[in-house]
């Protein structure tokens, strides 16, 4: 199969979707792997060490011309549109939920694409946006922190505090990849951790593995008021796979913060879990203020980090695409897990959270792959 690697063009996202030693495999294995020239640069991935695994570099062009699968880490950008066409597959991060210019483009050119965020394994949890949860959640703290300072416009706090001086609280709503690896980089620099869930089993579960230095609470609106008005950082890491998050964290319910607080919705790229994340930001120009509570809304956070997160992906995604390219999309046809990740196919909604999100009709997959 004809496999194409372009560059990322979304704002500062520097992530590159397959790593040298991904790509290597798919050329021993006798496939052809187009590369953009410099579509590795962001990620220290230099165009001589695709070269030297036998990646035919090239334009943008040419990638999305000759390939039959296009990889990619983010969502197509209106640019971008037009490469779309009914026989190429395209696999990504799609997140087509809270993206209905997105949705039509594929719709309307019958691409078949396939979202690294739906698709299941053999546990229920999600392979694919697992490590980015990973890295999100962890440099949501890290952000959140920086938030903090006075220089930054926060309340001037340092999150774990000093002996003698409180700690910062912070609340992480939802008890999900994202929120576990928030938690315990907050509870790691000394912060006083709260996470919100309504999951009992995961609430015992963090509570069990932290020796219960992470505090859980049951996510109703009543704990949740009450938690905000003292919280210093509010982490969103709500997720609902293939579907718009819900708005669990109101306008009045921001008010009530302090001045200088900080929140950090990681749910974002799914529409956001805060009601006051009306926009979507970039790593330029991260941060706007709303009740003097300063909000960070980039969706595309792991961006920040690409080396990490693009040999974080590419390990986790290359077992996919190997399947893709050995049997295209046959490999959906035999595993219903894999068939999860089936978002638009012949200018249908394949998936049942994404058509109610969008008000569109779902059609299921498995009548049109015979």
């Amino acid at each position: 199969m004809k496999i194409g690697i372009p560059k990322e063009i979304k704002n500062n996202e520097n992530r590159v979707s397959m790593t040298p030693a991904g790509v290597y495999t798919l050329t021993k294995a006798g496939h052809t792997v187009y590369v953009e020239k410099g579509a590795g640069l962001g990620s220290g991935f230099e165009d001589r060490e695709y070269a030297e695994v036998n990646a035919v570099l090239c334009e943008a062009e040419e990638v999305f011309a000759n390939a039959d699968l296009i990889v990619k880490v983010k969502e197509y950008l209106s640019e971008e549109y037009h490469y779309l066409r009914e026989d190429q597959m395209v696999f990504t991060y799609l997140h087509i939920a809270n993206n209905a210019d997105f949705a039509n483009a594929l719709l309307q050119s019958k691409t078949t694409a396939i979202a690294y965020e739906t698709i299941r394994d053999a546990s229920g949890s999600l392979p694919l946006l697992t490590p980015m949860s990973e890295v999100a959640g962890r440099m949501a703290v890290q952000i959140g922190a920086t938030m903090l300072q006075k220089n930054n416009h926060g309340r001037g706090l340092l999150l774990g505090g000093v002996p003698g001086v409180f700690p910062a609280e912070v609340v992480i709503i939802g008890g999900g990849t994202v929120g576990l690896n928030a938690a315990k980089i907050a509870c790691g620099l000394g912060a006083i951790v709260t996470v919100f869930d309504i999951n009992a089993n995961r609430m015992s579960y963090i509570d069990d593995i932290s020796g219960g230095t992470i505090h859980t609470a049951y996510n109703n609106e009543y704990n949740l008021r009450r938690a905000l008005k003292s919280a210093d950082l509010v982490i969103g890491a709500v997720l609902i796979p293939g579907a718009k998050a819900p708005k669990l964290v109101t306008a009045d319910m921001v008010q009530t913060m302090k001045k200088g607080s900080a929140i950090v919705d990681v749910a974002v790229d799914q529409g956001g879990c805060i009601e006051t994340i009306d926009r979507v930001t970039t790593h330029d120009d991260p941060y706007y203020e709303v009740y003097g509570v300063s909000h960070y809304a980039v969706a595309n956070m792991p961006g920040a980090v690409p080396r990490t997160s693009t040999t974080a992906l590419s390990n986790a995604t290359l077992p996919y695409i190997m399947k893709l390219a050995e049997h295209g999309v046959e490999a959906l046809k035999n595993d219903p897990l894999f068939l999860s990740g089936l978002n638009t196919h012949q200018g249908h909604i394949t998936y049942q959270k994404v058509a109610d999100a969008l008000g569109m009709d779902y059609v299921d997959p498995t009548s049109l792959l015979k």
